[in-house]
């Protein structure tokens, strides 16, 4: 595989990513986790954007791998097992770039929370659709090589 894979996001922006050992930032601002739990996907339901996997921002004085765990608890209620980097991917947008770790969680427990933050809440997928691209209801975070390119590594080496 190449060490850094390069396309267009679904605003068109360029995307780079590579599987690896942090290429882009030793210290991302933001993070993506990709979740399984009882052999289903464990994503969140965005209130603005739609069906995505957990994520955000990194908080000052916490780690990429703390934010990872966090978000996955303040999104979806789920406890993290075990937390894998995967890679990093890096966005040319507009008007910032942005540096997200992107992992894979193997999720301990999923227990209902009082708030859910940004988001309604967990969906469990046994499947993220193959045609997820035009799917309306999914965020335009799942909708680039990142997400692909991610399930296969994961795929391949986790599940």
């Amino acid at each position: 595989m190449e060490e850094v894979n390069v396309f267009k996001d679904y605003y068109n922006n360029t995307v780079q990513l590579s599987f690896l050992d942090h290429p882009f930032s030793k210290n991302p601002k933001h993070v993506w986790v990709i979740c399984r739990y009882k052999g289903k996907w464990l994503l969140t339901d965005h209130k603005e954007r739609g069906i995505e996997f957990p994520g955000g921002k990194v908080e000052p004085g916490e780690t990429a791998g703390q934010a990872a765990v966090r978000e996955v608890m303040e999104e979806t209620g789920a406890t993290v097992k075990k937390l894998h980097y995967i890679g990093q991917y890096k966005v040319d947008g507009r008007y910032e770039t942005v540096i997200k770790n992107v992992y894979f969680a193997e999720i301990e427990e999923l227990v209902p929370q009082p708030t859910y933050y940004e988001t309604n809440g967990p969906v469990l997928l046994k499947e993220v659709p193959a045609n997820v691209k035009r799917k309306s209801n999914y965020s335009f975070i799942m909708k680039d090589a990142v997400l692909e390119s991610c399930m296969l590594r994961i795929k391949k080496t986790y599940v």
